[in-house]
């Protein structure tokens, strides 16, 4: 059996009434790239918290390259790098200067922590803007500093909490390379993003999240296969929505759900894709219902999602995660 650098045992935690985290259980093998996959409120950001010091769970048990989160916490800090959802640095500082202060707040030697933060700024494409201040750089930049603050400790596992919201399509290619070459390096990275095409570009194996329980876990690949090979895609217009569907009921190989406001269609057909593409199209024309498109494709991560849980990976959640932090909560954060 391979070792694992994280794993969790049905943590909990609850806000209040709020149950942000259910039991959540996780096991990742080193240096790969691990996807915690889900909607704004399925309690990914407060496992990623649990994980690296920042919130005690409620029950259950977690261990970070052989350290317990909760008994063990001051030593795995320095082992562990987060890079949050939002870039922390300071704007009044260059960003030499930011990524010196975090190397003295690790505790090292002066010169040492100049020579990291230099290394750190080139390897990011940011030596040029080292002596500028941080107000001055672009979003991809701030992000690209903050993700390099978490590495000038070089840290054995890196979290990453969303780290491409509010990124450009060019700054979030930039930042998918970084990360593909700190895994190269043997970093191992557990990265939560709400992005489906993110998880299925960079991770090794996904757990998906909803309402603070894994609900399935695996590789791409095997993930895409839980809901049986090919889906087919087909729009028509509002008046014949509901009875298209009706219409469809019993192909393939499984029920077809229909998306009302973008009048979409989706059908698993299994194995037998142009079977059910050539029966569909006769169904519909015999009952004078026009096809606007349709188009057979392998299935997504976002028809994963839909399967699993019966609603988009977009679709905002009521339930909220983590309060804001009480004093206590800020004191150990300062403390860290």
């Amino acid at each position: 059996m391979v070792d694992t650098i994280i794993r969790a045992d049905a943590i909990t935690k609850s806000f209040g009434d709020v149950r942000a985290v259910k039991g959540v259980d996780l096991a990742v093998e080193p240096g790969t790239v691990f996807g915690l996959l889900g909607p704004n409120g399925a309690g990914k950001t407060t496992t990623i918290r649990i994980l690296t010091t920042l919130l005690e769970p409620d029950g259950g048990s977690a261990t970070v390259a052989g350290f317990d989160v909760v008994r063990d916490a001051e030593q795995l800090r320095p082992v562990i790098g987060l890079a949050g959802q939002f870039a922390a640095v300071d704007e009044n500082l260059t960003g030499l200067e930011n990524l010196e202060m975090v190397g003295r707040l690790y505790h090292l030697p002066r010169a040492e922590a100049r020579r990291r933060a230099e290394k750190v700024l080139e390897r990011f494409d940011l030596a040029e803007a080292a002596h500028r201040t941080a107000k001055t750089y672009s979003g991809g930049m701030r992000r690209r500093l903050d993700v390099g603050a978490s590495l000038v400790g070089q840290p054995k596992v890196l979290f990453m909490d969303e780290p491409t919201t509010g990124l450009d399509p060019r700054s979030r290619l930039v930042l998918w390379e970084l990360i593909r070459d700190l895994q190269k390096e043997g970093t191992t990275l557990l990265l939560c993003t709400q992005y489906l095409e993110e998880a299925d570009q960079l991770c090794d194996r996904i757990a998906v999240i909803d309402l603070g329980t894994v609900i399935a876990e695996g590789t791409s690949e095997d993930l895409k296969d839980k809901i049986g090979g090919e889906v087919l895609e087909l729009h028509v217009d509002a008046e014949h929505l509901g009875r298209a569907v009706e219409t469809l009921r019993g192909l393939g190989s499984g029920e077809p759900t229909q998306d009302e406001d973008t009048r979409l269609i989706r059908v698993p057909v299994g194995s037998e894709g142009p079977m059910v593409l050539l029966e569909t199209v006769r169904r519909l024309d015999d009952a004078g219902i026009p096809i606007e498109d349709i188009a057979l494709h392998r299935p997504t991560l976002d028809d994963v999602f839909l399967s699993l849980t019966g609603h988009a990976a977009e679709m905002a959640l009521e339930e909220a995660e983590e309060p804001e932090p009480q004093p206590e909560k800020r004191k150990r954060r300062r403390d860290r």
